[in-house]
């Protein structure tokens, strides 16, 4: 089994890997998208994240008015916060797995959920109290794919890129980690596992592997 135990901090994605939200972006999405008349099966919508484009991108191609859609977006936005606050959207053990990495390295989540909805999801939770920062959306210029998101939570650390390793389910996460040259450790999640996963350190069932692994 491959050893990264040389590290000394670690920079968590949020969504699909500390907490499970990735279903309710999507039924949030769906939902809006059928109040349009813009159906979108579970196989398209696979197919639209693995691609980098938005979910409104069929939409567009009915020819669906952009003030109709942008009307959407913002009602989609709505639904998925609603989701956030009365779904469970934890990982099972997700805490105790945090605790023990915390006995050993430094910690921060680097992710390109807004701040309004972070907030929301981490409410009462006590995922962050693990780490040394949080960078949301409007923290950074550039979002991922671009790696200065990853780069920025290096800065603060004010650590080298080997002492460092991103823990990421997508494959825009990915991305950012690669052209940041940081190792970077893909975590399985349904809503993304069809995405192109070919460059990553190393690849993990669940966040319990870590253990083992750092």
């Amino acid at each position: 089994m491959k050893k990264f135990n040389n590290k000394k901090y670690i920079l968590f994605d949020n969504d699909g890997v500390l907490v499970e939200t990735e279903k309710w972006y999507y039924e949030a999405s769906i939902r809006a998208l059928n109040e349009i008349d813009s159906h979108l099966d579970f196989d398209e919508y696979m197919e639209i994240m693995s691609s980098g484009s938005g979910v409104w991108v069929k939409a567009l191609a009915n020819g669906v008015p952009e003030k109709v859609i942008i009307e959407a977006r913002n009602k989609r936005n709505l639904y998925y916060q609603e989701y956030l606050r009365t779904k469970d959207l934890m990982i099972p053990n997700v805490k105790n797995i945090l605790n023990e990495l915390s006995k050993k390295y430094k910690m921060g989540i680097v992710t390109t959920s807004r701040r309004v909805d972070f907030e929301i999801i981490h409410n009462g939770q006590g995922i962050t109290d693990f780490m040394d920062f949080i960078l949301c959306e409007e923290d950074y210029e550039f979002a991922k794919p671009h790696p200065q998101p990853y780069l920025k939570g290096l800065d603060i650390f004010k650590g080298n890129k080997e002492d460092a390793i991103i823990i990421e389910d997508s494959q825009r996460g990915l991305q950012s980690a690669v052209a940041a040259n940081i190792d970077c450790l893909i975590v399985h999640n349904e809503f993304t596992k069809t995405q192109d996963f070919s460059s990553a350190s190393h690849k993990i069932d669940t966040l319990e592997e870590l253990l083992s692994l750092l």
